[in-house]
């Protein structure tokens, strides 16, 4: 009998790095979780130590392997997810210059700003996929140019939070095209870095890593990682994904029609494209996908998951208690008092920017609102209210993504609002078809671990290995009532954002 392979899939996440081992067919044999610090030295601001990533990469490698009890020597590959657009800068004997400035930080308006002016708005949107965006790389290069100019001096090598892992397994200084393209410093349609932006921004070519494919082999493990890790030296390393690619591989994205609707503290609709097509208007970005020679589109709603939980925490305490002592989780609870409530919410409708907005309005000053509120409505209304308030925005996403011709037959839920019926039924009736759910949930841990067995020769493309791995469990179809009903509500939800913008923008500036 063949020996039994496995593959590892890491996810150097922002609240921890969660390290899964895999068998050949994509089923969880062992999983770890390290969790580590965020730093804020000042409002706006946000920081990681690479170390501590680096920490929790060898030791939960190490955990997983120790409690599943498989002979290293048994496994094939291994692949990187990680945050993306973290800044990380080495000197040039491979140490860490600075904390990283990581995907959230919000200190570089200026500098996006002035990426605008330099490269000029559509010319950006035409090369990189995107408008400029202060949690892209390029701004937080531009930063550290202008405030740590001393530091920046001393920089040899700038890569992504997994990149460095990669560096500190194989002593490989790579990058791959799903990762690299949410750095605003590629030429999307070409797969590889743009020498007209880099000029334009003065940031030296040779500080970037060289570019691969992502299931493409970047490096083996060597021998020092091989002691910390527990891995054999030698076992491959490929280029592994961006959180958001790798969670699309991790659920099938990987062919035209199949979508993904994810709700975490964010939300994200993801589309798989064969060829490029990049909306002029930088309303959603485009992105090289994890699957070779292929784009994906993605829209991406900034207060998905984070409505809800902020929602519980104010007003759901009585919930809270009677979950705890019933052992349930409160958002079962609040599932139920919610699906009592007619769609629409009798005119009630919540705009979910608690934390400004992405897509499609590119808008940091975008703010949460409840509107049509009346004496007649209850928390419950509100609580219903929240949760189509967060459909919509999705909604609003998937609008832009089929006005582009993109086709969205067939959706897959997914993150942990993906656990609720009733979040899945709402999608399926503003979506118009259907939603799906899968049979697995480690989302970018088995993507980038499907990536790894391609790697190593296990399945021959992504497509492959995804279907040996996910399957569809149950779908969930939509409600035609809900359907028109919602239709109907939808434009008016649109609509209060357009006549609020003005005023947002205003509210802003007394802020400030």
């Amino acid at each position: 009998i063949r020996d039994r392979r496995y593959v590892i899939g890491v996810d150097i996440g922002t609240s921890g790095t969660k390290t899964v081992l895999f068998d050949e067919k994509g089923n969880a044999v062992s999983s770890f979780l390290v969790e580590y610090p965020l730093y804020q030295p000042k409002i706006g601001w946000a920081e990681q130590d690479p170390e501590d990533w680096w920490n929790a990469t060898y030791t939960s490698i190490n955990s997983v392997i120790k409690q599943s009890g498989v002979n290293p020597a048994d496994i094939k590959g291994i692949g990187l997810s990680g945050q993306m657009h973290g800044l990380v800068m080495l000197d040039k004997d491979g140490n860490v210059l600075r904390k990283s400035i990581i995907w959230c930080d919000q200190r570089t308006t200026a500098e996006a700003d002035e990426l605008t002016e330099k490269v000029g708005k559509e010319r950006l949107v035409e090369i990189t996929g995107n408008p400029a965006l202060t949690g892209f790389t390029a701004a937080k290069i531009l930063w550290v140019q202008k405030n740590e100019p001393e530091l920046y001096a001393k920089t040899a090598k700038i890569l992504l939070p997994k990149d460095y892992i990669r560096y500190k397994l194989t002593g490989e200084y790579a990058t791959e095209v799903s990762d690299a393209s949410g750095m605003q410093l590629m030429d999307i349609k070409n797969r590889c870095w743009s020498d007209e932006v880099l000029e334009k921004l003065n940031i030296d070519k040779n500080l970037l890593g060289k570019m691969y494919e992502s299931c493409e082999v970047t490096g083996k493990v060597h021998q020092e990682a091989a002691k910390l890790t527990g891995l054999n030296e030698g076992t491959i390393v490929v280029g592994g994904a961006g959180d958001q690619a790798a969670g699309a591989v991790g659920n099938g994205i990987v062919k035209t029609g199949i979508v993904s609707s994810t709700i975490g503290t964010s939300g994200v609709v993801f589309a798989h494209m064969d060829n490029i097509q990049i909306d002029k208007e930088g309303r959603v970005h485009t992105l090289c996908h994890a699957v070779p020679g292929k784009w994906h589109v993605m829209g991406v709603t900034q207060g998905a998951g984070l409505s809800l939980k902020w929602y519980r925490d104010n007003f759901c305490h009585a919930e809270m208690d009677a979950a705890d002592g019933m052992g349930v989780d409160p958002y079962y609870l609040m599932d139920k008092q919610a699906e009592k409530i007619a769609p629409g919410c009798e005119g009630l409708i919540y705009l979910p920017y608690l934390m400004g907005e992405r897509s499609p309005h590119n808008d940091p000053n975008a703010k949460g609102v409840f509107f049509g509120l009346s004496a007649k409505h209850t928390k419950y209304d509100m609580l219903r209210a929240v949760m189509e308030g967060v459909s919509y925005s999705l909604n609003d996403c998937m609008s832009v993504i089929k006005e582009m011709g993109i086709d969205a037959s067939e959706v897959r839920a997914s993150g942990g609002g993906g656990k609720s019926k009733l979040w899945r039924q709402m999608q399926a009736d503003m979506f118009g078809c259907d939603i799906n759910t899968i049979n697995v949930s480690e989302g970018p841990a088995l993507g980038v671990a499907l990536l790894a067995a391609v790697g190593a020769g296990i399945y021959s493309s992504v497509p492959e290995a995804c279907e040996a791995a996910i399957s569809v469990k149950d779908t969930m179809k939509p409600i035609q009532e809900n359907v028109e009903t919602y239709k109907n509500y939808f434009p008016v939800y649109q609509n209060i954002y357009k006549s609020l913008k003005p005023q947002f923008s205003a509210a802003a500036d007394l802020n400030k």
